[in-house]
């Protein structure tokens, strides 16, 4: 059931001509700017650290002082959310301020004179840039409009990550909450155990799903119409653009920032189904996805950072709905924080285990076998 709310106090993003808040989404990729101009002006290596400092330490501040928001959008209210086309050019927008970024960033690699702390800072920086636009690509990949979808995979190749497009909307929204599901982290299972089994799992399926889509046709897969193929060969493109430009000693710079860029996404997708399962049905199915599969956080800040991101229960429900209209329900598990916070304590397991076991187990009575649970060794 969706959060009562107070029908005369609306967040003012719902009101007609006054969206303040939404606009902070376009700052992660203006960031490496700001790092850049003090670069310059300072000299100093911590400069390039800006964007991390930022995302994971005071942008966490400003959650704990601002706090939640679940309230949710009056249901009359949605058709008009839905077709404003201001939420839509903000993720538009996304991707040119990205590959500037990406370009301004290729630039100050190949110049040198960076120390081993700059090198490090910048690499970070542009992976972060990178790594959150994987969730713009996620919010257009849902869409049914071509031209949304194709902005999709340009947002992801710069991170190498382009059969995301297909394993994401057609495995994981399948198999979310099930050991089936590369992407669905289990109880006990470490983000440093979970990386391998995710990355290789998820390139896995998406080329068996796009392969077993063309030979249900009696086509071969090896066409540039196949999904995964026409993203990894964006990817290309770009790497070699950018080392024609820049010179081949760019191409480094640009597989470690698509590292730290994929490995941003897959730290949320470890946070998003932390040992939530799906249970089975008399039939032998699993249940129909729910509020309860997921974990949620309504913290203001991270939130419009992220598109409504954190709102994902709603999302897995309803993937085709539109970011401004995601709901928050009772029945979700929340999280203690909100995604910029629980990121920096999932690449810590023993406080990861600690903050999080107990919620689990919470969340199912205290019963660990309706867990999605590390197989014992």
């Amino acid at each position: 059931m969706a959060v009562d709310i107070d029908p005369t106090v609306q967040p003012v993003a719902w009101r007609d001509g006054r969206k303040p808040l939404w606009p902070l989404a376009l700052l992660v990729p203006a960031l490496p700017f700001a790092g850049l101009a003090l670069w310059r002006t300072t000299g100093g290596a911590w400069a390039w650290w800006l964007t991390p400092v930022v995302v994971f330490g005071l942008i966490p501040v400003i959650d704990l002082l601002i706090g939640d928001d679940r309230r949710n959008p009056p249901e009359e209210a949605v058709p008009r959310l839905a077709a404003d086309g201001y939420y839509r050019w903000l993720t538009y927008l996304y991707l040119p301020a990205q590959y500037a970024a990406l370009v301004a960033c290729c630039a100050v690699w190949t110049q040198g004179g960076l120390s081993v702390v700059g090198a490090a800072g910048l690499v970070a920086t542009v992976g972060v840039v990178n790594g959150i636009a994987i969730n713009t690509a996620h919010e257009l990949g849902h869409k049914r409009e071509r031209v949304e979808r194709w902005l999709s995979k340009v947002a992801l190749a710069p991170a190498g990550y382009g059969h995301f497009y297909v394993e994401h909307n057609r495995g994981h929204h399948v198999r979310v909450a099930t050991p089936e599901d590369p992407a669905s982290s289990r109880l006990g299972e470490s983000f440093w155990a979970f990386w391998p089994r995710t990355v290789l799992g998820s390139l896995r399926s998406a080329w068996r799903l796009e392969t077993a889509r063309f030979r249900l046709r009696g086509r071969t897969p090896w066409t540039y119409r196949n999904d995964v193929l026409n993203a990894w060969a964006m990817t290309v493109a770009l790497y070699a653009a950018l080392a024609v430009l820049f010179g081949p000693a760019v191409l480094p710079f640009l597989v470690l920032q698509a590292v730290v860029g994929f490995s941003l996404l897959e730290v949320v997708n470890y946070l998003e189904h932390y040992g939530l399962a799906r249970q089975r049905t008399a039939t032998g199915r699993y249940e129909k996805v729910d509020a309860r599969h997921s974990w949620n956080s309504d913290r203001t800040v991270t939130n419009v950072f992220l598109f409504q991101l954190q709102r994902h229960s709603d999302h897995h429900a309803n993937p085709l709905r539109r970011y401004q209209t995601l709901r928050s329900f009772d029945s979700s598990p929340q999280l203690p924080a909100g995604y910029a916070t629980m990121v920096v304590v999932a690449l810590l397991p023993p406080l990861w285990r600690r903050v999080m076991d107990h919620r689990v187990l919470a969340h199912y009575g205290g019963d660990r076998g309706l867990a999605n649970t590390r197989p014992r060794r």
